[in-house]
């Protein structure tokens, strides 16, 4: 789970990756604080009914304050894990905020907040369609069957 803003407003746009099948949960909002990611937390557990939550999030004082802390004690299934100071590429997140920044931001100038908010939206909706499990780290090479082999003779030269 991570934020990100965008705009001379700064509207910031909270997301979280379900890793098994690639489904993306976003929401917009004005201010990035802990209210706003409690909300956010709560969208994750009503998209996700059944099972542990384990939301792997970075360090920013809004996920780690005492009414977040508070907020995660009233809800046992989701269990913050914090990545390592200055190691984001740990986070599977990261490489959907690259995909979704050039699907829904890059290029484009909100005039309004609503604007921003229904863009972060249809960008989802459009990853989500073409979602798949996310994997950590360099996939399998494919495996390679062997072509035939031909062999070519070239008639008419005399040795």
């Amino acid at each position: 789970m991570d934020p990100y803003s965008r705009g001379p407003e700064k509207t910031w746009v909270y997301g979280a990756l379900r890793i098994r099948d690639g489904h993306e949960v976003t929401m917009t909002a004005t201010s990035h604080n802990s209210a706003f990611h409690q909300q956010f937390l709560q969208l994750v557990e009503d998209a996700n009914p059944v099972g542990d939550i384990y939301a792997i999030t970075d360090n920013p004082s809004s996920h780690n304050s005492v009414s977040t802390r508070t907020w995660l004690e009233e809800h046992p299934r989701i269990q913050h894990v914090f990545i390592p100071v200055g190691a984001c590429r740990l986070n599977l997140q990261e490489g959907w905020w690259r995909i979704f920044r050039k699907t829904a931001l890059a290029g484009r100038s909100f005039g309004e907040r609503d604007h921003n908010t229904h863009a972060t939206e249809v960008a989802t909706a459009q990853l989500n369609a073409r979602a798949r499990p996310r994997i950590w780290g360099r996939p399998a090479p494919p495996t390679r069957r062997l072509r035939r082999r031909y062999v070519y003779f070239l008639r008419g030269i005399q040795r």
